[in-house]
């Protein structure tokens, strides 16, 4: 048997399956862009969901991928186990192949068997196979066919070889290859199936059933094949080491880890455990990152921040004191490029958010383990077992400790933590504040209805702002119809249309459609907006004017061109200022999102700081130079490969298909971009930087204008400047001159107020009628006109050194509530405490006090009472 690397298994499997007409289809995202009731890319088959229901054509039906995975919640929720078994991850490849309506058992079954015995090398006789218990086709395949003993071939019930989508669609039997570990592991004979000594590392699924809202299974028109195979598990295998850490997807970060922390790896068990978990940890965090998934308490962004915490917290076990976890990210870079070339184009921005959040981290972290173990110390003291839920959210909100560290840190003390409490205090934030819910943008079941009715919209309009277009759909109070009357509002699709439709952070074009005459009433309609609910199908949101629309109807679609044209010039302004920002600030920075409508564009962008003066003066500099250079804007189609191969920037997020759309709009500038952009770059007039704003942390908001708008709003800020300097008196150029001598003369008459308080409140320097002497001690109550605390403090600081020695009581009255604060001399302290006597005087006053013994402050609701507890102040003395 070969030991190959997992580089070598990697492209083995995708050449074995190319030879047999399979497409090999790049790896898509980790956040995926056709399922939005998925946080994360969890197998293979996501990126093919619309192709396996249907929805969606492409021009093959066979395909291969090493996909990208990710399992840290919800259903597949193996972050606890991470580290401490030998094959759970956090992030892991997905080798599969899949056949879309094209093979079936057969083909899928050898095809298996060969890449398995002859591409890897593995021994026939450790290779066992199980089967659905009703599958005989598959179990005759196996045994006839491959030539598998039977002893080596299981049956097994729905809940190990049944797979469903869901509770109802696609469905089907599945068969599972397995690797025998030998005898060592378990033993052999039918008691195998199910035991330790089997390692799955294939599983091939059969969807040919259709599973209604009862249960029924009927058979599918195109059977698909379907099939996993986890890269680092078979990697395990063909390079004969038992642990999925042990091979070399993970030994080159494991070393470094060590040798970094100067403990050897399989000395310690705890130690390792922390290797492996930081090892696995910083696969994910850097793939993350590289899609600009960036830390938060929100979403994808606290998944990513629970898995570089978690690390983080690892590291910190085995005695790093300063931030490490970027090295091993790194490291993961370094190592894993070749295949996924992201990582290297974002390897400085990897490094930056990961030192970023590890600096933050380590800053909370000693005072988070100090609160932490103060309430653990309070909950065994009480003789609890459960710490509790609203300790668990402060951890959370306030330091930043994800729930399952806090876990980690309770469970070491023997502790649980109380999971429905946190869980209460996390709604109710999320109930002050809002709270994503990935299933809100799922598509709605119109339009999948229309999508099968209309098929794909023909958009014409990168080189069209007028075409004529047949109503394929309308939809109306959300139900399909077949006509529309005046004064409805709808939405409609056509066979072919020149408005663009809200993608790319670019708004949906508006404009008219008109059904010309031909002998009847002219049907004139007003389209205010147009989306794309799925990614062929353009939806045209609009109100019938006059008229009758009805289905069949050919139309003549006319895009508002000074809207559209506003549009183009602020995308296009987006593109250079993308390559501005990275030229001033460097390469960390990428587009986390953006906003181009017609007056205004949203810039949003990853950076740690905010942008100073210089920096902003650059950037718009650079971007007025590329404008008045009047560069022609270049587009094409063409291959992803070649489009990197050209510079070509891939944005955060976006999904691209095998034909991708290349925007030059400089010669720096050069982008993936589907949107609408100027012929040349003087079209845009000139651009101008409104703001800049932290929005999450590492990224931030630039909010800009363009051409016409800046006009708008430059005109915006003269009038307010003339008006400023009218209200002052003054010139528009003097006004800074002006306001600064204005801040002066506030700053002087502040002072002089301050100064006429502290007088008035001690009394203008009189002093009669405010000082008793009780008992041998001298003492001072009054009521103070100035009710600041700042004031009361200075005032009894002022008696105390006034009277040398003695108490003083100061109160006041303001918005009702009455205050007190007390003051007793040093020499006095062993015999009144200011505390004692300002927690007796509150209680007149309904409120609570206490404190040092030199001073000590209250308050209560009672004002009305106030006099009384001055007086009472003599009482307490005497």
């Amino acid at each position: 048997m070969n030991k190959l690397s997992a580089s070598e298994i990697r492209t083995r499997f995708l050449s074995c399956f190319e030879r047999k007409g399979h497409r090999p289809v790049q790896s898509s995202g980790l956040r995926p862009s056709n399922d939005p009731t998925l946080l994360f890319t969890n197998a293979g088959m996501v990126q093919f969901k619309d192709l396996f229901l249907g929805r969606e054509k492409r021009e093959y039906t066979r395909a291969a991928t090493s996909q990208k995975c990710l399992r840290v919640s919800g259903k597949h929720n193996d972050l606890e186990n991470v580290g401490r078994t030998p094959r759970h991850h956090t992030f892991f490849e997905m080798l599969g192949n899949f056949s879309f309506g094209d093979y079936f058992k057969r083909e899928a079954i050898e095809y298996a068997w060969e890449l398995l015995t002859g591409d890897l090398g593995l021994p026939k006789d450790r290779l066992y196979v199980t089967v659905f218990q009703a599958d005989d086709e598959a179990y005759n395949l196996w045994r006839d066919v491959i030539g598998v003993p039977e002893e080596r071939i299981g049956r097994l019930g729905e809940a190990d070889n049944f797979w469903a989508m869901g509770e109802t669609g696609p469905c089907g039997p599945c068969s599972e290859i397995h690797w025998d570990k030998g005898p060592a592991h378990g033993p052999g004979g039918p008691a195998i199936f199910g035991s330790e000594r089997l390692l799955e590392i294939w599983n091939l699924v059969f969807m040919q059933y259709d599973r209604n809202a009862r249960g029924e299974l009927s058979p599918l028109p195109r059977p698909s094949i379907d099939t996993g195979m986890g890269l680092e598990r078979i990697a395990s295998v063909v390079q004969g080491v038992e642990s999925n850490y042990d091979t070399d997807l993970f030994q080159p970060i494991i070393q470094d880890v060590s040798r970094l922390a100067g403990k050897s790896y399989g000395e310690d068990s705890e130690d390792d455990v922390s290797m492996r978990v930081i090892a696995d940890h910083s696969r994910a965090a850097a793939f993350l990152i590289g899609e600009g998934i960036i830390p938060s308490n929100e979403g994808r962004g606290y998944v990513l921040r629970r898995v570089m915490r978690r690390a983080i917290r690892h590291g910190d076990r085995l005695g790093f004191k300063e931030p490490f976890f970027h090295r091993a990210c790194l490291t993961v870079c370094d190592f894993m490029q070749e295949h996924y070339p992201e990582l290297r184009d974002n390897r400085s921005f990897i490094e930056k958010v990961v030192i970023q959040e590890e600096t933050r981290f380590r800053k909370t972290l000693k005072h988070g383990i100090t609160l932490l173990e103060e309430a653990i110390a309070s909950v065994r003291k009480d003789g609890g077992q459960v710490l509790p839920g609203k300790t668990a959210f402060t951890l959370y909100d306030t330091y930043g400790f994800p729930l399952d560290l806090t876990q980690v840190i309770a469970g070491e003390h023997g502790l649980g933590v109380d999971e429905a409490g946190f869980d209460l205090h996390m709604e109710e934030q999320r109930n002050r504040g809002g709270d994503f819910k990935a299933g809100d943008a799922a598509v709605e079941g119109v339009y999948k209805q229309a999508r099968e009715i209309t098929g794909p919209t023909a958009f014409l309009g990168h080189t069209h702002e007028v075409a004529s277009g047949r109503v394929l759909a309308i939809i109306r109070d959300g139900a399909l119809t077949d006509s529309a009357a005046t004064g409805d509002r709808i939405e409609f699709i056509t066979d072919a249309t020149p408005f663009y439709a809200e993608s790319g952070g670019q708004v949906g074009d508006t404009g008219y459609a008109v059904v010309p005459a031909n002998g009847e009433a002219e049907v004139t309609l007003r389209i205010t907006d147009t989306r794309k609910p799925a990614p062929d199908l353009h939806i045209h949101q609009a109100t019938v004017t006059a008229g009758a629309l009805r289905k069949g109807d050919v139309l003549t679609l006319r895009v508002d061109s000074p809207r559209r044209a506003a549009t183009r010039a602020n995308h296009s302004a987006t593109h250079l200022l993308h390559w501005a920002l990275r030229e001033v600030l460097g390469d960390h920075v990428k587009q986390a999102g953006s906003l181009v409508s017609p007056d205004r564009l949203r810039f949003d962008y990853t950076h740690f700081e905010p942008l100073t003066a210089a920096q902003t003066r650059e950037i718009e500099d650079l971007v007025n130079e590329r404008i008045r250079g009047n560069f022609d804007v270049h587009t094409d189609e063409t291959g992803m490969d070649e489009a990197r191969a050209r510079g070509a920037m891939a944005l955060f997020g976006e999904k691209y298909g095998d034909v991708v759309r290349v925007v030059q709009v400089s010669p720096e500038s050069i982008e993936l971009c589907g949107g609408t952009h100027v012929a040349r770059t003087g079209d845009i007039g000139f651009f101008h930087i409104v703001s800049d704003g932290a929005v999450a942390a590492g990224v931030r908001r630039i909010e800009a204008v363009t051409g016409v708008g800046f006009a708008r709003h430059q005109r915006e800020m003269d009038d307010l400047l003339m008006q400023a300097a009218r209200q002052l008196k003054t010139a528009p150029r003097e006004l800074p001159k002006s306001i600064e001598r204005l801040l002066e003369q506030q700053k002087s008459l502040q002072r002089e107020i301050e100064n006429l308080q502290r007088q008035l409140a001690r009394g203008g320097g009189d002093a009669s009628g405010s000082e008793r002497e009780v008992n041998g001690i001298k003492v001072v109550s009054r009521l103070s006109p100035v009710a600041d605390i700042k004031s009361l403090r200075e005032q009894v600081d002022h008696w105390k050194d006034r009277i040398k020695s003695g108490v003083v009581v100061v109160g006041a009255v303001a918005d009702g509530k009455a205050t007190l604060v007390a003051g007793v001399t040093s020499d006095l302290t062993h015999r009144f405490q200011a505390g004692e006597i300002v927690k007796q005087l509150a209680a007149m006053v309904g409120g609570k006090g206490g404190g040092r013994a030199d001073f000590a402050q209250a308050g209560g609701p009672n004002a009305g009472e106030l006099p009384k507890a001055l007086e009472a102040v003599y009482g307490l003395i005497g």
